[in-house]
């Protein structure tokens, strides 16, 4: 490392300056407070509804980055608590600095020596502060210790490890052959982030996480991870440790965009509502995202005809309480899951002191002959198997023509909406263009759900009154089986 620190005291004239949306601009202080920029990364085509929420909830604007699945807006550490409190987003992370245009150098050897020099030259003071201030409010509030139970190899790419939970699991950003992500160093013991936990002469231990996206460069991001962390362990006497490390530091590189953080979160804020996992199951953070592009009402009946987990309706319950929601679903296990993820949060809320009671209730039956009254629903929201872990292509040729004209029975004519989640566009098209008269289309949002390029559909229920059009009369060939071949779904925990 010797080669390093001499690096270190002269600045490369190649290295470009901070952009003008760098975090050396946040680092304005008035008092003891300081404003910083907060990156978070969202679920894949939701990253306008993020910006939205934050508009809202915390009264800024907000930048979404040329990589998908993250923004970044601006915050006092006074209003820091406000971070914790969005719905939309999965990780937060402070910026230590951000290039927008950084000009990595044309052979891996020399990317590499300078990104060791880069090191010991970023504003780290204003980001560790904003840790440490992060570490105490999670203290304070009770956040559990430990991490999401992920383990990653030393060395290694791991590019979908956060989320063994979903056929429909949520990658921050598009997958392809040159996206990687490495893990180097690993998961904090909360007590100790805090300075009374952590004695002045204690060891800090810490991790670099590197995700990287773009078929320009030189090096692997286990290579940026591995000369970058050895840097940041020189220059502050840090100690590597993968499993029960204190600060985890973020080098996200997207093609010439380059953001040095610290990370904010142990793990996923997606996970908040579920206890009983299926095979799959949705991200919170995704759910929100549906929800609000539907716009729930006070007083809306809003339905789940396979809700699977109870991941969505449970989202609406507790976040759009002011509307009432039905889960229901054909499949047993499904509809004990979420019973029991109901009773889950219950149980939490009491803890808390705070009322037990939430607008939902679940329902078995069969989805394509609901037992509910015909125009009783105000917005029906879902996710519809993708024919992979659930169900199969062939079957939803059936199943959605039959479910598209079920939900048209009893959702409200003019006025109501549908909020669908699929992977199987083909077949979604088709069935939409045979219930033309029932649905029309208004708005899709592609996502990256799990690695598969899925589509949530915004659907308008016509005027039109169910028993009066052609696609009234269309009848499945057979019965309809969500399940497959009957089987039993094999769970994943």
């Amino acid at each position: 490392m010797s080669s390093q620190e001499e690096g270190a005291a002269e600045q490369d004239p190649n290295t470009e300056e901070p952009s003008s949306s760098s975090s050396c601009e946040n680092d304005v202080t008035t008092g003891d407070i300081i404003t910083v920029t907060i990156g978070a990364t969202v679920p894949t085509g939701f990253e306008h509804t993020a910006a939205e929420e934050v508009k809202e909830k915390i009264g800024v604007d907000t930048r979404i980055s040329k990589d998908r699945g993250r923004i970044y807006f601006p915050i006092t550490t006074d209003k820091l608590f406000q971070v914790h409190l969005l719905r939309s987003v999965d990780n937060l992370f402070v910026v230590v600095e951000e290039y927008d245009h950084y000009q990595f150098k044309g052979s891996k050897e020399e990317t590499l020596m300078e990104l060791q020099q880069l090191a010991s030259k970023l504003p780290w003071t204003n980001a560790l502060e904003v840790w440490k201030l992060n570490c105490t409010l999670k203290k304070k509030k009770g956040y559990r210790k430990g991490g999401n139970g992920t383990k990653v190899k030393p060395n290694t790419v791991a590019t979908n490890v956060l989320v063994p939970d979903s056929e429909h699991q949520e990658l921050p950003q598009e997958m392809s052959a040159t996206e990687s992500q490495t893990k180097i160093e690993s998961r904090p013991d909360v007590e100790s982030c805090t300075q009374e936990a952590a004695p002045q002469d204690k060891v800090i231990k810490f991790r670099v996480t590197c995700n990287r996206a773009g078929d320009k460069h030189s090096f692997s991001s286990n290579e940026a991870a591995r000369d970058f962390g050895g840097a940041v362990q020189e220059f502050f006497q840090w100690k590597a440790d993968m499993t029960k490390f204190d600060i985890e530091v973020l080098l996200n590189i997207h093609n010439e965009e380059m953001v040095i953080g610290i990370a904010l979160t142990e793990e996923s804020l997606h996970r908040r509502n579920i206890s009983h996992f299926g095979p799959t199951t949705l991200r919170s953070t995704l759910c929100y995202g549906m929800l609000r592009l539907c716009k729930p009402q006070p007083s809306d009946v809003i339905l789940d005809p396979m809700c699977g987990t109870g991941a969505i309706p449970l989202e609406g319950a507790i976040e759009f309480n002011s509307s009432f929601y039905i889960a229901g679903d054909n499949y047993d296990m499904a509809v004990n899951r979420t019973v029991n993820n109901i009773c889950h949060i219950q149980k939490r809320r009491v803890e808390k002191g705070s009322p037990s009671g939430l607008p939902i209730d679940t329902v078995r039956w069969d989805l394509c002959n609901l037992p509910m009254r015909t125009s009783s629903v105000d917005i029906i929201i879902t996710d519809m198997p993708f024919g992979k872990r659930m169900g199969s292509r062939k079957k939803n040729w059936d199943l959605y023509p039959s479910c598209l004209r079920e939900m048209a029975r009893v959702c409200r004519p003019g006025t109501g909406k549908a909020v669908l989640l699929t992977q199987d566009k083909k077949c979604f098209s088709k069935a939409i263009s045979r219930m033309g008269g029932l649905w029309r289309k208004l708005h899709t949002v592609w996502v990256n759900v799990g690695g598969l390029h899925a589509g949530v559909y915004l659907l308008k229920r016509t005027g039109a009154v169910f028993g009066q059009t052609p696609e009234d009369i269309y009848e499945s060939r057979g019965p309809v089986n969500t399940q497959g071949d009957g089987k039993d779904v094999k769970e994943l925990f």
